[in-house]
């Protein structure tokens, strides 16, 4: 497996050989240039710089946590150490340490084999593409030098950032507490096993929730997939039945996504968590404008438009949500993949975010988990990818398929976006392998996967395979 080098940090398989795998020398040597792009950036700050890190419940975390740490100490820079935490609780820390940065050990929804440094600023907010490649050269380049003896910085712990993540949450202007306590909501949770395990029956206890615990043991033994999608949640959409639960909440190993189940054991969907919240923000503030990515569901521009809000569209990535979201003063953003973005809050996907909005939501609108995902428009979405032969020119295809396709709405922003009437496409081309991504959504499944199809054919017909 290869190392996958990105500007939002490194990520890899453990074990292995050095730059094959995320080992132990490539998370040091990772770890310095992050510390080293740290300290020329704040060069002019006579203080001992300081970095807040945190780290999912995988096997591997406590390791590469160890390693990172002492790492950035060996360069001169403080480590605060949040232990088993999330990745949103990073985010939220880094300011409130006035701290010049964050590290979150966390693959996110892969599987337990891998982990991850993600990497954040003194706003706790993802690198942009500029200082993510400065990262990468430094690390290229082996260009750091570090700390003398009495230059070293201090390590300490600093558990107290649960309960302070949950008091932000539930201190937000739109977080209806006292309505979730009158519902006397049931909810089954599904932790994947990792820190969504202590962290979000915590924020449900203080909402007067009662929480059925599924996988909520942070020992990092994943029992399925961690990527919260419908074939991967068989055992609590049972459960939630069973239990007569009012729903089901299932959060990934780093508790940035969130997906939820009706009550009736039925998906309500990853694409429709940021909708539902969006619905509820828009509906209170009687309007605002929304962002998400080129990848998401059409969903969110209706409820947008039926609010009397306008709705933007940006590249993938959170980093590119976030600037899009900063550019058209969004109210609410994030991304289809059940990731929610509440700037009252911070400019990151927070699950605890998302579970308190909706759970407003929920006990405010008059109707069951199932109602309100019914109340909303239907598309379908299907994701497929065309393998290419090495050596072809992929963006000369995607241009021939916006040329073929003008008298559409084409947006070239990142790849090629095609809207028609009543579904759109979406071709990325992988930065790793000669694939594209096709993406599209529809008005009932068929028609999304037929649209691939075509898509496909047409791919290939231009390619000639």
């Amino acid at each position: 497996m290869s190392l996958i080098k990105s500007i939002s940090g490194i990520r890899g398989t453990i074990g292995g050989s050095i730059g094959d795998n995320l080992t132990p020398l490539d998370a040091v040597k990772f770890a310095s240039a992050y510390g080293t792009w740290l300290l020329d950036r704040n060069k002019n700050i006579k203080e001992t710089l300081k970095v807040v890190i945190g780290r999912d419940a995988r096997i591997s975390g406590k390791m590469i946590s160890s390693l990172v740490s002492n790492t950035l100490i060996g360069l001169g820079i403080d480590v605060v150490d949040l232990g088993l935490s999330t990745t949103p609780t990073v985010e939220i820390a880094v300011p409130m340490e006035k701290a010049n940065g964050g590290i979150i050990i966390t693959a996110s929804h892969n599987p337990k084999q891998w982990n991850a440094l993600k990497l954040l600023n003194e706003q706790g907010e993802f690198l942009d593409g500029i200082e993510g490649d400065k990262i990468l050269n430094l690390a290229e380049n082996d260009a750091y030098t570090y700390a003398e003896v009495d230059d070293l910085g201090v390590y300490t712990k600093d558990k107290s950032f649960i309960k302070k993540h949950i008091d932000a949450v539930l201190a937000l202007g739109l977080v209806d507490v006292a309505a979730v306590k009158k519902a006397k909501f049931k909810v089954v949770l599904d932790a994947v096993n990792s820190t969504g395990g202590i962290f979000i029956p915590a924020l449900l206890e203080r909402m007067g929730v009662d929480c059925v615990k599924l996988y909520c043991e942070p020992n990092g033994e994943f029992p399925h997939n961690p990527e919260p999608l419908k074939e991967h949640l068989e055992d609590i959409s049972k459960l939630v039945v069973a239990e007569k639960a009012h729903c089901g909440i299932v959060v990934d190993p780093d508790v940035d996504r969130l997906a939820l189940v009706n009550e009736d054991g039925s998906m309500f969907g990853e694409e429709y968590t940021l909708v539902a919240c969006a619905d509820y923000v828009l509906g209170k503030l009687e309007g605002g404008n929304t962002v998400s990515n080129l990848s998401s569901s059409r969903a969110l521009r209706d409820v947008t438009e039926k609010h009397g809000g306008s709705y933007a569209a940006s590249a993938v990535g959170e980093v590119n949500v976030v600037i899009a979201m900063k550019e058209t003063n969004t109210v609410i953003g994030g991304e289809g993949n059940g990731g929610v973005i509440y700037p009252e809050s911070h400019y990151g996907r927070d699950s605890l975010v998302g579970v308190a909005l909706f759970l407003s939501h929920l006990a405010t609108c008059n109707m069951s988990c199932k109602e309100l995902r019914d109340s909303f428009p239907s598309y379908f979405m299907s994701k497929n990818k065309i393998q290419l032969t090495p050596g072809l020119d992929v963006d000369n295809i995607l241009e021939k398929m916006a040329e073929k396709h003008k008298s559409e709405y084409v947006n070239i922003i990142d790849g090629v976006k095609i809207d028609f009437p009543t579904e759109w496409v979406h071709l990325r081309k992988s930065n790793t392998e000669p694939i594209i991504r096709v993406y599209t959504e529809s008005n009932s499944q068929e028609n999304a996967e037929a649209l691939a199809q075509k898509t496909i054919e047409e791919i290939k017909q231009i390619a000639r395979l």
